[in-house]
């Protein structure tokens, strides 16, 4: 089966390699068709795309969207898009627009945990000011000596109920899934096996999803057990969902799975790639 890897990072959001790095990295594990995902931004694919083609890859241009559903944050794929979309580049410029406040609000409740000058050291890991997030955070207070680990910078601060965790308002379902196919797009819901809902929220998720014009969720990922593979293989056929494939690799150190290392989809799905044939940008 093609080793398609549609979900990883660069410095152009919270990745630590630039997009030609990731693109070689992904070659050199035997990926045949690629996407650079980075979060609520395009700004690193004309780069992607021109490093796929160099070492031999098909690409795909892609952008993992935050939104938020039942009072959390949720994430969308969008996969095979026009990059230059009016719509899609302004959506996501204002999705983007809200993360200084909430970063220097994270910095506040991580002072009165006494842990002083958060922002400026989160900055100090950022590419891209507009996408300062919990990553940068957790990296700072890492080489800072708090944790050892970003890890553990998340267990101990930085989700729900510690001290520098700030909710945001991100975009809705709809805007997101509007952006993405209005651009030519396929919209996939990424890990679903992250999030803590219940199964009735879930299958709002998936029921919502579907019914905005959305056709694919990941199955097999780098944060999904066994078990979760099978779960959402039998989620995207109960949906009649494409399926996708996605390391969502970040970092060569700090990642659960390498590009290209994952397994084969179940071979009873069909892939999100096949459906996206004459959107694939060939070297």
């Amino acid at each position: 089966m093609l080793n398609a890897d549609l979900h990883c990072h660069s410095s152009v959001s919270d990745g630590t390699l630039t997009p030609e790095a990731v693109a070689e990295r992904a070659r050199r594990n035997g990926v045949d068709l690629w996407a650079l995902t980075d979060h609520d931004e395009v700004g690193g694919q004309a780069r992607a795309r021109a490093a796929a083609a160099q070492h031999g890859m098909g690409y795909l241009t892609g952008s993992e969207i935050s939104v938020t559903f039942i009072h959390q944050t949720v994430h969308i794929v969008g996969l095979g898009f026009d990059a230059d979309d009016a719509s899609l580049v302004h959506g996501l410029a204002h999705t983007r627009g809200g993360r200084e406040r909430r970063a220097r609000d994270m910095a506040a409740g991580l002072a009165r945990a006494g842990i002083p000058d958060a922002y400026e050291g989160a900055l100090k890991f950022v590419g891209n000011p507009d996408l300062i997030s919990r990553t940068h955070f957790a990296r700072y207070l890492v080489e800072a000596g708090f944790c050892s680990d970003t890890h553990e910078v998340f267990r101990r601060y930085l989700t729900e109920g510690k001290p520098g965790y700030v909710e945001h308002r991100w975009a809705t379902l709809s805007d997101a899934l509007k952006w993405i196919t209005g651009a030519g797009g396929v919209a996939v819901i990424a890990h679903p096996g992250r999030y803590d809902f219940t199964p009735n929220e879930e299958f709002a998720l998936f029921t919502e999803f579907k019914a905005l014009g959305g056709q694919g969720v990941e199955v097999v990922t780098g944060s999904h057990t066994q078990a979760e593979y099978l779960k959402y293989a039998d989620m995207a056929q109960e949906f009649g969902l494409l399926a996708s494939r996605g390391s969502d690799f970040h970092d060569p150190a700090e990642s659960h799975t390498d590009l290209g290392t994952l397994p084969p989809l179940p071979k009873q799905l069909n892939p999100v790639w096949e459906a996206l044939e004459h959107r694939i940008h060939r070297p």
